[in-house]
């Protein structure tokens, strides 16, 4: 393994200079060759080797060895120009390795922070702490992940060069005649053989034998291909559809033991599972005829048994959907695939009979994942990929739509099917799985991200906010769906991404812009979005993420107001600020009467569980903001402060320490609630007015008319939600 210092230390030289030195030779090579330049060549040799009179032994013996030597020239030069294209390569990559490790190293210095060979982070002495500053913990995570990262591309660059290289000198008495155009397309030869020697030990059986070695060997070889199409193509063609499906199955439940292992195996058996789902994602997206028929016939297997007898102790086999399924909740499959498995998957189980729930087999692990419920499966892969989520939830007939499916509560809808096996008691965790899997869907469909990404957010299109539409309009028209759900934590996340949109649907006439296409929620009852808010902010997460968007949002807004180019008088200021500020109150004060009904009426969560809400959701101040920076390029200086200002207002002003009152009655609560998001007001109003150069005197005048404002807007949205509920 290479070191940061190894990778800030390399010389580069010598490696330009072999560069070099195969650039001459391959011009040699080639002149000898093809006799580029006049010169006797190879070329001519065989030439006039097939045009002699052979006589006797040479006519055979002779011929044919001066052939193949002629030969050996165009293999020469073949091996030569592979050299120097993994050499080229290999510059190229290590050069961009150093680099980036350099500005990693340069950024980690100005922020007092040391790495550690390995690509660790520590922070430099107390005394650089205390004269420059102490790094923060996100500094040291982000640091580390950084170097770490580089560490692993250039071990990657410097294993399959290596590697290249000496097979391409593996030959001792002849040159080889295989081409490597690149350090890419050397990785690819190095994949598919990989997964070649793979399939062959898959193919002599037994896999539920292999030793923990072996199988940890495996998961590191399927690890270093994520990035390797070629790899996980070449291993599900190889395995075939039933081939695939038979070798997780055994693995994962081995004959006798219906998936109860050890921990140390169950954790191993963790790893291949999540690997081999990136892997065969990454697989279909490959546009091969090969790939293709792999598809079609995994889509066909998912209706059949495995195998087509019961399994050992009377136990009932799999699916192929639930083997397979269990193999889709990492990686973002080929959109098209992910439609016509889903398609048939859902068939299939309408077409169960009533009361009739999948196979009991684990299929998952560690084993503490709660559900191999198939379409929870499924679910997860539709959160990795926006695109066919966005899609899977527009598609079905009029008769069986997809949405009226998962999402619908009426009769023939997925929730009714679980109240009927609720009935019977043949669900246990099922269905918290299934609406956190499904909440996963709805997140990426609405976001046009991956729900578990970091990736930048991206413009909201004309489909997924009419989508999120539809979704307020449908929970907040049946809020009494969401008691207790686990969707709401993913709502909360899909609600602070469309926290602008939100604040303009509740905002009337007075316009806020959209990142992107407007979800147009103004156009739903009021009381809708009201109570979709008031439903999902029982869930501490979910309260979390609003706020801190609600926070960041509405201080961002006001920022706008005080860099108007035009210029605004101070009480067209106010009248401005105090518009902005509302829509945000409202919002503030119908999280008030959620933490107040979940924590005081329905004694779901403590103050402590919101408390920590507000804390890990705290992304959400800075990713609401990134959402607009493209349409307001003046705010894009100031996204790091604004964050830090509505984090920390948050936590100030929403935290509360409830050990000593315990008993503190829910009026008590939400008045104070009411003077802390005044108070969070007045701090996003005044923080905005000073960034602007204004005088603190100014700055305190506007911030306390916001003030009042927010007192009116919030007073309003608890009244309204107090009825409501």
């Amino acid at each position: 393994m290479l070191t940061v210092q190894d990778l800030l230390g390399l010389r580069l030289g010598k490696l330009a200079s072999a560069v070099d030195d195969w650039e001459v030779m391959v011009r040699r090579l080639g002149r000898l060759a093809t006799g580029g330049g006049g010169g006797d060549s190879a070329a001519l040799l065989e030439r006039k080797a097939e045009l002699a009179d052979w006589k006797g032994v040479n006519a055979t013996v002779g011929k044919a060895f001066v052939v193949r030597t002629a030969a050996e020239f165009d293999d020469a030069v073949t091996s030569a120009q592979s050299v120097l294209a993994v050499l080229q390569g290999a510059l190229k990559a290590f050069t961009r390795h150093k680099d980036e490790m350099q500005r990693v190293a340069d950024s980690a210095a100005r922020r007092n922070i040391r790495i550690t060979p390995a690509g660790g982070a520590e922070a430099r002495s107390p005394q650089d702490a205390a004269k420059d500053g102490a790094p923060t913990q996100m500094d040291l995570v982000a640091t580390t992940r950084d170097a770490t990262r580089v560490l692993r591309e250039a071990d990657e660059t410097d294993r399959v060069a290596e590697r290249a290289l000496r097979e391409l000198a593996r030959g001792k008495h002849g040159f080889s005649d295989v081409r490597v155009n690149s350090l890419d397309h050397a990785k690819d030869l190095q994949g598919r053989a990989d997964a070649d020697r793979w399939a062959k030990e898959v193919a002599k059986g037994g896999v539920d034998g292999w030793s923990d070695k072996k199988l940890k060997s495996f998961n590191d070889t399927l690890g270093r291909y994520q990035d390797t199409p070629a790899f996980g193509e070449r291993l599900a063609t190889r395995l075939g559809a039933e081939g695939t499906l038979r070798f997780w199955r055994d693995l994962a439940a081995p004959a006798g033991t219906m998936g109860v292992v050890g921990p140390d195996r169950a954790g191993i058996l963790g790893a291949v599972q999540d690997s081999l789902s990136l892997t065969l994602a990454g697989a279909t997206r490959v546009d091969s005829p090969e790939m293709d028929a792999w598809k079609k016939d995994m889509i066909e297997a998912g209706g059949k048994r495995l195998p087509a007898a019961p399994g050992p102790g009377g136990a009932t086999p799999p699916f192929g959907f639930e083997v397979m399924t269990s193999l889709m909740q990492k990686g973002k499959f080929e959109t098209k695939f992910l439609q016509d498995y889903g398609g048939k998957l859902l068939k299939h189980e309408r077409g169960l009979p009533p009361f009739t729930s999948w196979g009991t087999e684990n299929l998952n692990y560690p084993p503490d994942r709660p559900s191999s419920d198939p379409v929870s499966g499924f679910l997860e892969s539709l959160g990795h990929n926006p695109e066919a989520s966005l899609e899977f939830f527009h598609t079905g007939s009029a008769a069986e739509s997809n949405w009226d499916y998962l999402v619908g509560h009426e009769d023939g809808s997925r929730n009714l099917r679980f109240s009927a096996l609720d009935v019977v008691g043949l669900t246990d965790s099922g269905r918290d799985q299934y609406e956190t899997s499904l909440g996963h869907a709805l997140e990426s469909a609405a976001t046009r991200t991956p729900y578990d990404t970091d990736a930048p957010p991206r413009p909201h299109s004309d489909a997924s906010a009419s989508f999120v539409n539809r979704l307020v309009d449908h929970y907040g028209s049946n809020p009494e769906i969401l008691d207790d759900s686990k969707l709401r934590g993913s709502l909360g996340n899909i609600t602070a991404e469309y926290m602008r949109d939100f604040q303009d649907g509740m905002n009337g006439e007075r316009e806020i812009r959209t990142y992107g296409s407007n979800a147009n929620l103004g156009s739903l009852p009021p009381y809708h979005v009201r109570d979709f808010l008031g439903a999902v902010g029982t869930d501490p997460g979910a309260y979390g993420a609003v706020l801190n968007a609600q926070q960041s949002t509405t201080t961002q807004l006001v920022h706008e107001t005080f860099q108007n180019p035009d210029g605004l008088s101070r009480e067209k200021v106010d009248t401005d600020v105090n518009n902005k500020v509302a829509p945000g109150a409202e919002i503030a004060g119908i999280m008030a009467e959620a933490r107040t009904r979940a924590v005081y009426d329905d004694r779901i969560a403590a103050d402590q569980e919101f408390n920590s809400g507000i804390d890990t959701a705290g992304k959400w101040a800075e990713r609401t903001l990134r959402l607009g920076v493209s349409d307001v390029p003046y705010v894009n200086e100031a996204v790091g402060w604004i964050a830090e200002d509505a984090r920390e207002s948050v936590v100030d002003k929403y935290s509360r320490d409830s050990s000593g009152d315990a008993a503190q009655d829910r009026r008590h609560f939400l008045d104070g609630q009411f003077v802390q998001s005044a108070d969070a007001t007045y701090d996003a109003v005044y923080s905005a007015a000073r960034q602007q150069g204004q005088s603190p005197a100014d700055a305190a005048v506007v911030a306390d008319t916001a003030r009042q404002s927010t007192k009116l807007h919030y007073g309003l949205a608890s009244q309204n939600e107090g009825g409501a509920g």
